[in-house]
């Protein structure tokens, strides 16, 4: 399962039903914009080393982008950016688990539930 920003951040800050379905989920994976996502949110050195390490510590497996992701995410940008505010990370995101055919898991209901080619794995914090 591929998961999104937001569920990261809340197993960060503790949140038990996010610590519950990461330690679940066998194989864990993130888009490398969600790498990013969280990197740009770090307010210093230590919690960038902070995000590295835990990501590390739960055996992630980070997704390259790829031409076809990036193909994918213009689509989706063209498709559903106007009507759902969808974001180009959030394009990305989404197509990289869509080229990957692995569920997304996030609670961005709003940005990801128009797409249909998108299994989402809607998470309530």
């Amino acid at each position: 399962m591929i998961f999104d920003t937001d569920v990261l951040i809340w197993y960060m800050r503790s949140n038990e039903k996010a610590i519950r379905l990461l330690d679940e989920t066998p194989d864990r994976c993130l888009s490398v914009i969600t790498y990013m996502e969280l990197l740009q949110g770090a307010r210093d050195k230590h919690e960038a080393l902070a995000i590295r390490v835990t990501l590390t510590n739960l055996a992630f497996q980070m997704l390259p982008l790829t031409e076809n992701i990036g193909n994918r995410a213009s689509i989706y940008m063209e498709q559903y950016g106007l009507r759902t505010a969808l974001a180009i990370p959030d394009a990305l995101v989404a197509a990289t688990a869509a080229e990957n055919a692995m569920p997304l898991c996030s609670s961005n209901l709003k940005h990801y539930k128009s797409i249909r080619d998108l299994d989402l794995k809607v998470f309530r914090p």
